[in-house]
């Protein structure tokens, strides 16, 4: 067979792919664990009774900033990462300085604070229960993350897995907020961080398995 005649046979039936599929695909899951993460949410916990009130308070968006912040962060990181021979890039970085300013602030919180309060502080009225939470929120999301990259091109599956079980546990955190009454910075800096940890950690090890070739 000719060179020629070889290429138009190969060439033959091929579509266009749609440039813009990652971003479409990480949409769809997007919107997925999103509203997964909201339906679980009212019905396993409820929101806030007093969302309304609170919601015109500073430290209610900064609860939301952090969580938010790192999802956008990330996102950035899973889709870039769900090309094949794509670094991270900045992504990581960003998503450890949110971490850094919230434990900055839960710090000069706990020092400004008389010591009698400052393991309410941490411990706040559901440490018991906040990590758990946020885990099982992130489970919806990091399903429709995992299920996204699946379809893609990952070349390096344990830190795609990571930043995976990371976005989800953002997406948990962020529904989360609407239901948790803690105010408290360094409430925040262990047991949400915790809450996220958890399904980033699953995803680095399922990663391996899940995203290989």
């Amino acid at each position: 067979m000719k060179t020629d005649e070889l290429v138009a046979m190969l060439a033959t039936g091929v579509e266009a792919v749609d440039p813009r599929a990652v971003e479409k695909r990480f949409a769809l899951a997007l919107a997925f664990g999103l509203s997964g993460a909201g339906v679980l949410m009212v019905a396993l916990l409820g929101v806030r009774p007093d969302l309304a009130r609170v919601a015109m308070t500073g430290m209610f968006w900064l609860k939301l900033a952090f969580p938010a912040a790192v999802l956008g962060a990330t996102l950035s990181v899973t889709m870039r990462l769900a090309r094949p021979g794509r670094g991270a890039g900045l992504g990581w970085l960003v998503s450890a300085l949110a971490l850094a300013a919230l434990w900055l602030g839960a710090g000069a919180a706990l020092v400004a604070a008389p010591p009698a309060l400052r393991p309410h502080m941490v411990l706040g009225e559901t440490w018991r229960v906040c990590t758990l939470c946020v885990t099982v929120l992130s489970i919806p999301a990091f399903c429709a993350v995992f299920w996204a990259l699946r379809g893609l091109a990952p070349t390096k599956p344990r830190q795609a897995g990571a930043a995976a079980g990371l976005l989800a546990g953002a997406q948990g955190l962020l529904v989360y907020c609407l239901h948790c009454p803690e105010s408290t910075l360094p409430f925040w800096g262990v047991w949400y961080v915790l809450g996220m940890l958890v399904p980033t950690a699953l995803g680095a090890v399922l990663g391996k398995v899940l995203l290989r070739w």
